[in-house]
Parts: C-alpha cells; sequence; structure tokens
C-alpha cells in the first residue's frame, strides 16, 4: 500500500508538470507537435487528478507508519508545491495579466511619446490604437471599436499582431490566454474550451478545430504617424496596475529585447529577423525588413497584383497596397506618388478626384513565425 503514496504522489507531480511543459516555452516543447496531447491532458485533468490523488490517499496511512516518515512528508511538500506554481504562477493567463482599466485619449491628452509603436484599427469613423508596448504584455484586449466587438491579440515571440471579430458561432466569446504552440500564443474561447492560435486566429484543437475567426484589418504606425493620417484617432494608455511589465518590453519594440524569445537578429533571413509577410488569397510572401528600411520602397508583382511595400521615414510606420497597374511609384516626404496622382501613408488620394490605393494586409512577423504558419511562403529575392 505504501507504493501505492508514491506512485500517486509522483504521478501527480509529473501530470502536473507535463501539462504546463507542453503549452509554455521550455526547452524543447515549443518544436513538437503535441498540441492535441496537450489539449487531452487539459481536458481530463480532473481525471488525472482524482485517480492519481485517491492513489496517494490510498497509501498515506502506510507510508507515513513507514521508519522515515521524513520521505512521505517531503515528497507531498515537493508535490504540493509543484501544483500550486504550475497552477498559479507559471500558467500563461496568471502571469500575463488582462488590463483591468481600458482607457484611450486624444492627441490632446494622449501621455504617450510620439515614436512608441501601436496597432491601429479603424471601423467606421471611429480609429483606435493599441500601443505594442502594452498588448505585448497583455497578449490580448478585447475591446469595441465603432459599435464593433474586436479581439486585439499581439505575440512578442513571434511579433505577431492581429485584431479579431471574437464571434463564435454567431455569439460574442471571451477568449482567455492559455499557453502557446510552436511560440505563438494561443487562446481558449469560454464556451467550448477550443484553443486558437493568435497568429491566424484558428482553432487547433478542441471542439471547433478548424474554425478561424474573421480577422479585421490592423496597421502599425508610430505614434506620431497615427495622428497625422488619423488626428481624431484615440490611444490606449497604460494601466496603471502594470506598470513595471510594461517597463520590461520598453526595448520589445524597438527590436532592443535581450531576451532568447523576443530578441531581434540584424542580419536577414534568420530566425529572429523581421519580415513583411502578406497572404493574398492563400499566396503568402515575405519581404526582407532590412531591404525595405534601406529603401524605403519595394516594388514587387506577386498573385497577379503589382504591389508597393512603403516605409515611413520614421522607419516603423509600414503599408502594402495595390498599385493597380505596372507604372512605377516612388516614395517623397511619406508621400506615395503612383504617375502624378499622390497618396498618403494610409493609402488615401490626396485628390478628390483619384481613388485611394487598395490596401493589402502585411504583418510585420519574426522570419521563423511567418514561415511555421505559412510553409509554402514564397521569399523576397535579394
Amino acid at each position: 500500500m505504501k507504493k501505492l503514496f508514491y506512485i500517486g504522489i509522483i504521478g501527480l507531480t509529473l501530470f502536473e508538470i507535463l501539462k504546463v511543459y507542453f503549452i509554455m516555452p521550455f526547452p524543447g516543447s515549443q518544436r513538437m507537435n503535441s498540441i492535441d496531447f496537450a489539449y487531452f491532458l487539459h481536458t481530463y485533468r480532473w481525471h488525472f487528478r482524482i485517480i492519481l490523488a485517491t492513489l496517494a490517499v490510498a497509501g498515506s496511512l502506510k507510508a507515513f507508519q513507514a521508519e522515515k516518515k521524513l520521505w512521505p512528508a517531503i515528497t507531498a511538500a515537493i508535490c504540493l508545491f509543484i501544483i500550486y506554481n504550475f497552477n498559479f504562477k507559471m500558467t500563461a493567463d496568471h502571469m500575463f495579466l488582462e488590463p483591468t482599466n481600458l482607457v484611450f485619449k486624444p492627441q490632446s491628452g494622449n501621455e504617450l511619446g510620439d515614436t512608441s509603436l501601436v496597432l491601429s484599427v479603424k471601423i467606421a469613423n471611429e480609429v483606435k490604437a493599441y500601443p505594442i508596448q502594452f498588448i505585448a504584455y497583455h497578449h490580448k484586449v478585447q475591446d469595441t471599436i465603432g459599435s464593433q466587438p474586436v479581439l486585439i491579440t499581439y505575440c512578442n515571440v513571434c511579433r505577431t499582431g492581429r485584431a479579431f471579430e471574437p464571434y463564435v458561432d454567431g455569439e460574442i466569446e471571451h477568449f482567455r490566454l492559455v499557453g502557446m504552440d510552436h511560440f505563438n500564443a494561443m487562446l481558449e474561447d469560454s464556451r467550448t474550451g477550443s484553443w486558437w492560435r493568435q497568429a491566424n486566429g484558428e482553432a487547433i484543437t478542441g471542439k471547433l478545430k478548424g474554425t478561424k475567426l474573421e480577422e479585421i484589418e490592423s496597421t502599425q504606425l508610430t505614434v506620431g504617424k497615427l495622428f497625422e493620417l488619423y488626428p481624431n484617432a484615440l490611444v490606449m494608455q497604460a494601466d496603471a496596475e502594470f506598470m513595471d511589465s510594461y517597463d520590461s518590453l520598453a526595448r520589445f519594440e524597438r527590436g532592443k529585447s535581450e531576451s532568447d524569445l523576443t530578441r531581434t537578429d540584424t542580419l536577414s533571413w534568420q530566425d529572429k529577423s523581421w519580415v513583411v509577410g502578406i497572404d493574398i488569397s492563400g499566396k503568402a510572401k515575405a519581404y526582407d525588413w532590412n531591404a525595405l528600411k534601406a529603401n524605403g520602397m519595394i516594388e514587387d508583382t506577386f498573385a497577379d497584383k503589382a504591389l508597393v511595400l512603403v516605409l515611413s521615414r520614421d522607419g516603423q510606420s509600414f503599408g502594402v497596397f495595390e498599385k493597380g497597374g505596372p507604372q512605377p511609384a516612388r516614395l517623397s516626404n511619406d508621400t506615395i506618388f503612383i504617375d502624378s496622382n499622390a497618396f498618403d501613408l494610409s493609402g488615401r488620394s490626396l485628390a478628390d478626384s483619384i481613388p485611394d490605393l487598395k490596401r493589402i494586409a502585411a504583418y510585420q512577423e519574426f522570419w521563423h513565425s511567418w514561415r511555421t504558419f505559412h510553409p509554402q511562403t514564397a521569399r523576397m529575392q535579394p
């Protein structure tokens, strides 16, 4: 009977470790295709806990009656320590908390500097911007823009920002941060418990596996460029409760993080190099950020479309547009010229008689992330 105690205690300890190991960035855990097994452990966690705890209780009397009573006490203490830490300290939703107070301010009251990076979303006539320094910690913010519910997400290990409509089966859903898979943040919906990939809004395991959230167009801009393009925009302000966490990510947005998970490779096409990724009707391509930064503009033809990628003078705000023809483009003082027609960095025409440029959804991302979730991606040639 004494063996039952140790089988239960050691089994429970290993279970709690494995349950977290497969969905957090531990050595080796993110390189395995183990998401279904991780979801199995999570789904049946109480079955495992009850069975293993029952074994431990059944053998506890004999274990503590043995001559060496200290061993079962130490074993049990270690088990309790691991249960507490792996459930209340090391899980994603306990490490990265949601903002408790969403505050947005216009340009007149904004407290962020002009060089701060934001993920901006425009719905109807309302523009809201979410500082990357803040959402890189929270990983997700649920809000409303233009009377439409939105789910704003960011994964700093992949350097991916995405906005989605938080509807599942036609109903507004609330999501929690549950962990990561292949270094990308995963969210769990509250009704079915399915796990959703942040990089593309797809449910990768659970009842809704294969379902995708509808994406909302978002744009990376600096605060200065945001207010230049959208003077009436509102910017999310810092939640005072999380200032220490925000400060620790201040270097991340500029590519100065020293963490192995969030650092930046300065050379091109390395795991942590920055790329601009586009996906047009299922055809993906990646463009070297260093080349875009060096030239300010890249012209290309992809998926039967003539494209122009432009980078602002601030070195961070960018956009990708369809030119509508083979005519060359020119960028001057953040104004895009195609033939004699001029457009601002949002693609808006500066002449009422000329239509706006069609924007192509584009994302700044780490190369390892883009190629993982777009395995058939083309790559810009030197």
